[in-house]
């Protein structure tokens, strides 16, 4: 299929003397818009500025005729005010929607959109960043539909699982009273829950340098009146005494878990009896050798 170019494009291009720089609109999941371009000035259009001062710059386009995975790269300064290490180790960019233009610089309205895609692996040094673009096609490559597995495939909380987290009995809110390294804290507000209720759940901040952002809880331990924390990662942003969050109870996907801690069994979306691999290298045995149980 020929990509047909808008018809003022088209003649500039066929004048043999062009004035085009590329620039790329970036739109990440929460919404924000941003613009880069590789010309010298500012440019806008569409309700975009694109900005010339952040060192955005782009390799070579890889595209192939099958269903492989068009790559380019695009690479940038971490001094720029738009594109921070911080907000990269956050994940803000992770998956963002990226639109690649070709632009005749001295009038922006003959232009084309050549590609769009979206952000993939993002590698940072110590003074700037390499930002993978991926083509469409990606997306073909991922798993879609349920997974026959043991353990639950469903999300804590979600439609299929039915769980309600507002529930009191699944939700508390804390106060972080002292730390402990870069991800373990001491809080306050969850007395009456058992030891590990919150492990493998979701902490979401509230204040702080973190509100608004969430992480996994790693562990949920007691100690006498003291209750402790700990996260599955550090935090970006530092985590300071008196910051307060919500915290959801975890689960670990077991048939167990979904009967005993949550009463949902009839919602349990895993298949706790099916053979696992031990399967296929047994042979026949009297007792219970062949009831499906691990080895």
């Amino acid at each position: 299929m020929v990509k047909q170019f808008p018809q003022s494009l088209q003649t500039h291009l066929d004048s043999g003397t062009t004035t085009l720089a590329w620039c790329w609109r970036l739109i990440r999941n929460d919404g924000a818009v941003f613009g880069f371009t590789d010309h010298d000035q500012m440019l806008t259009f569409d309700g975009t500025t694109f900005e010339p001062e952040s060192g955005f710059t782009a390799s070579e386009i890889r595209s192939g005729s099958d269903l492989s995975v068009d790559a380019q790269e695009a690479e940038g300064v971490l001094t720029s005010t738009t594109i921070t290490e911080t907000d990269i180790l956050d994940g803000r960019w992770d998956n963002a929607t990226v639109e690649i233009w070709r632009v005749n610089w001295v009038d922006t309205t003959s232009r084309a959109l050549l590609r769009r895609g979206a952000i993939g692996q993002v590698r940072r040094g110590r003074l700037q960043f390499v930002a993978e673009m991926r083509s469409l096609a990606h997306v073909l490559g991922q798993t879609i539909g349920r997974t026959f597995q043991a353990s639950c495939d469903a999300a804590l909380g979600d439609t299929r699982c039915g769980v309600d987290l507002n529930d009191p009995a699944f939700k508390a809110s804390g106060t972080v009273v002292s730390l402990s390294g870069d991800r373990g804290f001491a809080v306050s507000g969850l007395s009456g829950f058992a030891e590990e209720w919150f492990a493998l759940g979701t902490l979401h901040w509230l204040t702080g340098a973190n509100t608004g952002r969430k992480a996994e809880v790693l562990s949920h331990g007691i100690t006498g009146a003291d209750v402790r924390i700990t996260l599955l990662e550090a935090p970006v942003r530092p985590v300071e005494i008196g910051n307060t969050f919500d915290i959801f109870a975890g689960c670990d996907k077991r048939f167990e878990s979904c009967q005993t801690k949550f009463a949902n069994a009839v919602n349990f979306r895993g298949f706790p009896h099916v053979p696992g691999q031990d399967t296929i290298i047994r042979y026949a045995a009297k007792g219970n050798a062949n009831s499906g149980s691990v080895l």
